[in-house]
């Protein structure tokens, strides 16, 4: 399964930049990785590893912006087409498993 996660934080004010500062490295943290700007995109096992990664993510969210979740399966994330742009992020987009030493 895949976490698909989108987001549009307001950075107006120097408070505004430090949230968006946070809340990136909080998605890093827990292993999420970059596809666009404002989208992430992290592997999860099974939903028990979706649940808690909600949890850990409803704990802490910035005061303002929109945080919206998506959750696909292996073959629907494999089924995106990027129309046009380079790729050029660490995400893996096939449908085999991947184990890292």
């Amino acid at each position: 399964m895949r976490i698909i996660l989108f987001f549009d934080l307001p950075s107006v004010t120097k408070k505004d930049i430090r949230e968006y500062t946070k809340f990136v490295k909080l998605l890093k943290k827990i292993g999420f990785v970059r596809m666009q700007e404002s989208v992430f995109t992290k592997l999860a096992l099974n939903q028990s590893n979706v649940n808690s990664t909600m949890i850990e993510l409803k704990k802490n969210l910035p005061m303002d912006g929109i945080v919206s979740v998506l959750t696909l399966t292996e073959v629907q994330f494999s089924s995106i087409e990027h129309l046009i742009g380079e790729i050029k992020t660490d995400v893996i987009t096939s449908e085999e498993k991947v184990i890292q030493l």
